[in-house]
């Protein structure tokens, strides 16, 4: 991984691309007052440090509609059965996160759904996995906070 120092135009430049990765370099040259090329250069730079991994679509799920959303944590009979368990879970599409945790679950997921019929039916499909002791549900009634950019803003004033 080679060693890349960030300065502020770097930052700006992941200020923009977090907001929408499709930018056009020369969008956020002109904004920035400098050569797309540069932009270019330095998003090439950052990528090859691996600062930027990739990028990402995000979708409105309610209009696909898959509005709902579920918190399930999982409980293990042993722990020795995590891997086994989480190659199940990764077989289930519905399934969009899932941890490896600390505390009262072994495995923390979180689901989309349909509606509380498709999601009792997730529900039961991680129950149903062997090695599996139960599950506990929390549905998540509104996402208020969804912010990509606090963090590394917050990250920025510590260098």
């Amino acid at each position: 991984m080679a060693k890349f120092k960030l300065d502020e135009t770097d930052h700006q430049i992941l200020d923009m691309l977090i907001e929408n990765t499709r930018t056009p370099f020369t969008d956020i040259a002109k904004k920035l007052l400098i050569s797309a090329g540069t932009v270019h250069v330095r998003v090439k730079k950052m990528e090859e440090a691996g600062i930027i991994i990739g990028s990402s679509l995000t979708l409105d799920y309610k209009k696909l509609g898959y509005a709902f959303i579920a918190y399930v944590g999982v409980f293990l009979k042993n722990t020795s059965q995590t891997k086994f368990v989480l190659e199940r879970i990764n077989e289930i599409p519905f399934v969009t996160v899932a941890h490896v945790t600390t505390g009262k679950f072994n495995v923390f997921c979180k689901i989309r759904a349909k509606n509380t019929q498709h999601a009792k039916e997730i529900i039961f499909q991680l129950d149903d996995i062997e090695g599996v002791y139960r599950t506990e549900t929390m549905i998540s009634l509104e996402e208020s906070i969804n912010d990509k950019k606090r963090l590394m803003h917050s990250i920025f004033k510590d260098m």
